[in-house]
């Protein structure tokens, strides 16, 4: 019934006010009145029948019914002639016919929003994008009354639109120039294995000497150390005296044994967890052939845990072999741990129109179903492409893992549901403050970036891109200036599908996901095989891709997810063995 009665509209386009660097466009959905040519008035015909371009300027009045949804984004464009970027502002005000619900109206919007720019197929010009966004309203979205667009010119530049973080940045180590900084980012990296000045030197194509000459500054700085008869190097860890070095595990009496196990894999995750943790002992196990361990041991509220670091992650060889015996040997180790958290850093995954949905940098996901699905963790690959099969149907191998138990999950969102009927209860937000100021006396910076960093963009294919204002509403979605929003949902992982903007919403968009990380499954695989029956992965948003690409919330979104695994620690009661 609505698409007969919309095929019998017409959707009129009118010039509004315009200013010498803005202009105002209408495009409004009519009843079929206009059927033949006027003074400035040009209808369409053939496969363009019930487009009506109104070439009289009008001072458009106000909509008695107040726009009920906008979206902003900026478009950086490049002549290719000149060279010279082009930054615009283009905001798109939504009305809706009577019949959408409120809450169907940014799901409308955000569709809309992902057709009108999809890679590739976003219109360069302006009235290639006006004739877009008036196909779509005719075609695809008959709920559509009423779309006011604004177009702004914010200047030109012959310089390039900032790093965005959009394309995939995985460069090989070869063409980064070798720096203290660089070695000391590798060495945290594979902590706790130790890395050779031979090693370090072959992954940068350096010159040994040069590698071993700023080696020796980080060592003077008391940032690394060496191992293995000085001829490999580690990190100098927080209380280094206090950490232990040995060949094997030793007996941990029953009363300290601990009953969860926390996960990390990058160095600064790690430390954020032991920033929750009291009566702390660490233990180091080096090996110079397989994997070296570490395993922090303390309390967590009324709790005792275990935290290890990974020493790599990801679908190499190695990197599925070493995670998945690094966690084996862990809940081998200790075989009283009955609970499983996987704590660290994650890509969130945005809603451009709808902010009580909207994941942001800061932000925390905790994996979590979406009923009647049990499925927390999904791993996708993307099919080759078939005949038949284009970039706007692609279908993904997936494989999903659910826990038996939900118990985790439920405190979770018990703890959620808590804060928004009182912002008050938030606890984590006390445990970030704490977590702050101790690791700042230990010398690193784990505070908040500036909110305008926090930056929103979307590819338009080769170098293009546009920058998506963050959706705004009302505070009753919970958002508090400087805290982390709790969000729970279904987590996924597959680098080929996380470091594609389009499919990485599509995908997210099929199976409900709030973030992806850098691919975890080989640990999770390892936990279901070793029939622990709850576990809980808990990300800190530093990015919108996988976690990996934007160093400067890594910190902070670490810490975030490990406060918040702190509140459902404390929140867990006893088992009865203890």
């Amino acid at each position: 019934m609505q698409e007969n009665s919309s095929q019998q509209d017409q959707i009129v386009m009118t010039p509004g006010k315009r200013t010498a660097n803005s202009t105002i466009i209408m495009v409004e959905r009519c009843p079929m009145a206009i059927k033949d040519e006027k003074e400035n008035v040009h209808v369409a015909g053939g496969a363009h029948k019930g487009i009506v371009i109104n070439k009289n300027s009008v001072a458009t009045e106000d909509d008695p019914t107040p726009v009920q949804l906008s979206l902003e984004f900026c478009v950086y464009l490049v002549n290719a002639a000149t060279n010279i970027h082009t930054k615009e502002s283009r905001q798109l005000r939504f009305w809706f016919k009577e019949a959408v619900s409120e809450c169907e109206q940014p799901k409308v919007a955000q569709e809309f929003f992902k057709k009108l720019v999809a890679p590739f197929e976003f219109p360069r010009d302006y009235v290639g994008f006006i004739k877009k966004i008036m196909k779509l309203m005719q075609q695809d979205y008959p709920t559509l009354r009423k779309i006011e667009v604004e177009l702004k010119q914010l200047g030109q530049s012959s310089q390039p639109p900032p790093d965005t973080g959009m394309m995939d940045q995985d460069v090989s180590l070869t063409e980064i120039e070798v720096t203290s900084t660089r070695l000391l980012e590798m060495i945290e990296s594979a902590y706790p294995n130790p890395l050779s000045v031979s090693e370090m030197a072959r992954q940068t194509q350096s010159e040994t000497q040069k590698v071993s000459s700023l080696l020796a500054e980080l060592q003077a700085s008391g940032l690394v150390k060496t191992v293995n008869g000085n001829e490999s190097f580690t990190r100098v860890v927080r209380n280094e005296n206090k950490v232990k070095v040995v060949k094997q595990m030793p007996k941990i009496v029953k009363a300290k044994q601990p009953t969860i196990a926390i996960i990390t894999s990058q160095y600064c995750e790690k430390l954020a967890v032991d920033a929750m943790m009291d009566d702390q002992e660490t233990f180091v196990r080096y090996t110079t052939v397989g994997e070296s361990n570490i395993y922090t041991l303390g309390n967590i509220g009324q709790h005792r845990v275990v935290c290890t670091k990974l020493p790599t992650v990801g679908h190499t060889r190695e990197a599925l072999i070493a995670s998945g015996s690094t966690t084996t040997r862990l809940l081998g180790t200790f075989q009283a741990v009955e609970f499983v958290i996987l704590v660290g850093v994650g890509g969130g995954v945005p809603h451009y129109t709808d902010h009580a949905r909207h994941v942001r940098l800061g932000d925390v996901v905790v994996s979590s179903p979406i009923p009647p699905k049990k499925d927390i963790y999904t791993y996708c690959e993307l099919e080759p492409v078939k005949e038949g099969q284009t970039q706007m149907n692609p279908v993904y191998e997936t494989k999903s893992w659910a826990p038996p138990t939900f118990l985790l999950q439920e405190i979770s969102a018990r703890l959620k549901a808590q804060v928004e009927d009182d912002p008050t209860q938030a606890v984590w937000d006390k445990y970030i403050t704490e977590g702050i100021s101790k690791l700042s006396k230990d010398g690193v910076n784990f505070s908040r970036p500036p909110e305008d960093t926090d930056k929103l963009y979307m590819s338009l294919g080769g170098s293009d891109v546009i920058e998506v204002t963050h959706p705004t509403g009302s505070s009753e979605n919970g958002r508090q200036p400087g805290k982390p929003v709790i969000h729970l949902g279904p987590i996924a992982a597959g680098r080929q599908v996380s470091k594609d903007d389009q499919l990485r919403q599509d995908f997210a968009a099929r199976f409900g996901i709030l973030a992806f990380d850098m691919e975890y499954d080989a640990v999770i695989e390892s936990v279901y095989g070793n029939r622990k029956d709850s576990y809980l992965i808990v990300r800190g948003i530093a990015d919108y891709k996988d976690g990996s690409r934007k160093k400067d919330w890594q910190p902070y979104a670490s810490l975030a997810a490990a406060a918040f695994t702190k509140a459902v620690i404390c929140s867990m009661n006893l088992s009865n063995d203890d």
